[in-house]
């Protein structure tokens, strides 16, 4: 079992239902997926960027992504229906509480002048979405092999009904938040 796993059956449960009077253990929200996200604009013009973004996704995940297509046609961006513009992955179980385990142990520690992530990124339904500027703070990632630096979008779907429930469960899972 995932170490992050033991400590939210352990001590987070507990510890959530206490703070909010929960009169049920089933009422105790919980992460249910994260979706890695990223998106490429640059793949109009450059196909292999999206394969070297698929290729950095799995790397990093642990798990093949599908590509995500563009919903209309803009021709500003010479941009048709139908055209690969990013690739994402949704993690839930295991390899979910495994990459949030890496997440917040190794890779945002490695952030360049990092002080915590944004209070602020709940979008009021108990989600969180954090931004990355580049792959490289995963160790996985060589350095050497990369063509250029991407910046991913992790959203956090919690069952919290509330953002200050999300918000007390990311942070007793191990989410450095900023004060």
């Amino acid at each position: 079992m995932a170490r992050l796993k033991e400590k939210y059956l352990s001590e987070v449960k507990t510890a959530m239902q206490q703070k909010f009077n929960y009169k049920n253990i089933m009422q105790v929200p919980k992460v249910e997926k994260l979706v890695i996200n990223i998106g490429l604009g640059e793949a109009v013009q450059n196909s292999k960027a999206l394969d070297a973004a698929i290729n950095d996704l799995t790397i990093i995940t642990g798990q093949k992504p599908i590509v995500t297509k563009a919903k209309k046609s803009v021709a500003a961006f010479k941009l048709r229906e139908g055209m690969p513009i990013g690739a994402k992955v949704t993690l839930r179980g295991e390899k979910m509480y495994e990459f949030l385990d890496k997440l917040f142990s190794i890779a945002l520690p490695r952030v360049r002048d990092f002080n915590g992530t944004s209070p602020k990124s709940f979008d009021g339904r108990g989600n969180y979405s954090l931004g990355l500027k580049e792959q490289l703070i995963f160790p996985e990632i060589d350095y050497e092999k990369i063509d250029k630096l991407r910046g991913l979008e992790v959203v956090f779907v919690t069952t919290a009904k509330t953002d200050e429930e999300a918000k007390e469960l990311l942070q007793l899972l191990g989410m450095p938040f900023r004060s």
